[in-house]
């Protein structure tokens, strides 16, 4: 069964897929968008890869406060879920995603990507560890 990650962000959503056998997860692109509302594009594009892979399932990046608490960010996320449900009929898993951005943002430094070129990637490599941490934990029998 594969699976998508997604990193939803205001103007990005960073996506990243699994191999057939659920063990790792790879970056594959960043979806952009001119307005934060403007969504029917992203989602179209969405689809297009969860048709495009096969994929079953999809793992939605959910941002938490330091504290555990859920703000806007999370509110507006529990939106795209929704919408992401009803658009693709497919389960959405919301993950926890503190601190993705920061490891993302450490492993493009050590592996010496330009300050000018990680903006491209970060979203995508975000997505791939969301991804990757909730397939670890799925495994592990965490989830």
């Amino acid at each position: 069964m594969r699976l998508i990650g997604l990193d939803y962000g205001t103007k990005t959503v960073g996506v990243a897929v699994s191999d057939g056998l659920g063990i790792t997860a790879q970056s594959i692109e960043t979806i952009t968008r001119k307005s934060p509302n403007k969504l029917r594009k992203t989602l179209a594009r969405i689809e297009a890869l969860i048709k495009q892979y096969d994929v079953e399932k999809i793992i939605l990046g959910y941002p938490k406060n330091m504290n555990n608490t859920e703000g806007d960010r999370a509110a507006q996320t529990q939106a795209f879920k929704e919408q992401l449900e009803r658009r693709t009929g497919l389960p959405v898993i919301l993950w926890d995603e503190r601190l993705t951005t920061i490891e993302s943002e450490r492993i493009l430094m050590s592996g010496g990507v330009r300050r000018e070129n990680r903006k491209a990637v970060i979203d995508q490599l975000a997505a791939s560890i969301i991804l990757q941490s909730y397939m670890d934990a799925n495994r592990n029998g965490e989830s």
